[in-house]
């Protein structure tokens, strides 16, 4: 408002306004005292939906380190564009077709003993995959075989597609523990199987489109005009590939969701493939192809540089989930081992500890993790962020009554005071910049930014006082603040403890 403006000023091409700080004080904290939990939504995604593609891991093996972020930024991005007003939809892709099934039915057939599968585990399909490998070194017609069982698998024959079932539910069995452990959602899972019986359609669509050729006997679609190598569509064996399935999968969403906007949470070696996708897509005079977004990231990747354990296998994510979670146990029996719900405040300050080093790293940079700083109390990490919110509740647990709005704004003059009610001002903006970039990366470093203006504040000033007016005002800010905290780290996936 007019009243609110004490000053504008022309400084050199820009126009500054010059704020009353008392009535800016008052709005700011009397709005995030309003809206609480939903402060930083907005509704300018009210009545459009967005897809959103991400985690979709191949089922029959482990999730690993390396399946981590995309699970992390696409969970923040559904967040992100929710509080936004959009209609999320978050799909999870699976991996749960490919010629690799064949080979899986072989070995289990050769070496899996029937007698065993109600007990079977990904660890034991993941065994049979590599032994699998191991004798076709011995045997090569194995892989002729395999083809013959995915070409049977394609067909829909039932004994195939009875074993198949049977790998995916026990993937999916293991995948949704870890899920729960990170506290990611998704409203379908729906794999590269799904798309078996469209794919025909599709590649019809494409070839009356005038769009195909044949290229060393298989079906490609030529986008050397386009700076880019040919799409494949069909192998020589008639077998379909993954960008044929991306293709179906992106109608069939389209139709099913009437998507306003589709992003695909995939790393950044995928960046050709979806450049390629999307292409055909608007080739096929799909004028929503350029609603559709590739989201790469980079690596995650260990300070020490090993991303295997000794054998050489893969770091599994519940066993980096475990340590974490494990290493923060020790830090509350040195540090508080009288706390209450000692198991669950571990848990959620490890797993804490480990989504928000995956999301205070710029996406399209590689995530150097380091066990030291990523579990840090006094870094720029997880646990000095939860740690911040868990004092504030505690500040108004000794406080003990209800927060008033009836205060004196004025008194809320100090510098300090002053830039962290600036701070929680930006809320709402830096959510927008993070959805207009799908960049998570705003909110951490946002927060990291509060913490570091809260605790500024709390080091010069005494909340808890004998000066009664001054300490509701305060009570008011350190209010304002830890609902704030709140909010953000919910966008990120990360739980806040009341007590650490």
């Amino acid at each position: 408002t007019t009243d609110s403006i004490i000053e504008i000023k022309a400084i050199g091409p820009y126009v500054n306004f010059f704020v009353n700080k008392i009535i800016f004080t008052e709005m700011v904290l009397k709005k995030i005292n309003a809206e609480r939990n939903c402060y930083g939504s907005r509704n300018i995604g009210s009545g459009k939906s967005v897809v959103i593609d991400y985690s979709s891991p191949n089922i029959a093996k482990h999730l690993a380190v390396h399946h981590l972020r995309s699970a992390l930024i696409g969970n923040a991005i559904y967040n992100i564009y929710k509080i936004l007003g959009y209609k999320c939809i978050g799909i999870n892709h699976l991996g749960d077709w490919g010629t690799q099934f064949g080979q899986l039915i072989v070995a289990y057939k050769k070496w899996g003993g029937e007698d065993t599968h109600t007990s079977y585990t990904v660890t034991d399909l993941n065994n049979l995959y590599v032994k699998f490998h191991h004798e076709m070194e011995k045997n090569p017609t194995l892989e002729d075989e395999a083809r013959e069982w995915f070409k049977k698998l394609e067909a829909g024959d039932f004994g195939a597609k009875e074993l198949w079932q049977r790998f995916k539910d026990i993937s999916l069995k293991e995948f949704q523990k870890i899920y729960d452990m990170l506290g990611i959602h998704f409203d379908a899972f729906i794999g590269e199987s799904f798309y078996n019986t469209m794919v025909e359609d599709t590649v019809t669509r494409i070839k009356e489109k005038g769009l195909t050729r044949i290229s060393e006997q298989a079906l490609i679609v030529d986008l050397e005009p386009y700076t880019m190598p040919p799409c494949l569509l069909r192998k020589k064996d008639d077998a379909t590939l993954y960008a044929t399935r991306d293709i179906a999968a992106a109608e069939y969403r389209k139709k099913t969701y009437s998507f306003d906007k589709m992003i695909y949470v995939v790393g950044s070696e995928q960046k050709l493939h979806f450049k390629q996708v999307f292409k055909v897509l608007e080739l096929m005079g799909y004028d929503w192809a350029n609603h559709c977004v590739h989201v790469d990231f980079g690596l995650m990747k260990f300070k020490d540089g090993k991303m295997s354990t000794r054998k050489g296998k893969v770091v599994l994510l519940e066993d980096l989930l475990m340590e974490a979670v494990e290493r923060i146990k020790k830090i509350i029996e040195e540090k508080n081992p009288s706390l209450e719900n000692k198991e669950v405040v571990a848990n959620d300050v490890g797993i804490g500890a480990v989504i928000f080093a995956d999301l205070s790293t710029k996406r399209n940079k590689d995530v150097v993790f380091d066990w030291d700083e990523a579990l840090n109390f006094e870094g720029e990490t997880g646990p000095y962020v939860q740690y911040t919110h868990a004092r504030l509740c505690s500040i108004l647990r000794k406080y003990g009554r209800p927060v008033t709005m009836d205060i004196r704004f004025e008194l809320l003059n100090e510098d300090e005071a002053i830039i962290l009610i600036k701070n929680l001002w930006l809320f709402p903006s830096i959510i927008l910049k993070a959805a207009e970039l799908y960049e998570p990366s705003f909110i951490s470093n946002y927060l990291i930014d509060v913490c570091g203006n809260l605790n500024r504040f709390y080091n010069a000033h005494r909340v808890l006082s004998d000066d009664e007016e001054l300490t509701m005002a305060r009570i008011l800010l350190v209010y304002a603040t830890r609902q704030v905290i709140k909010n953000g780290l919910k966008i990120l996936g990360i739980k806040t403890p009341e007590e650490m």
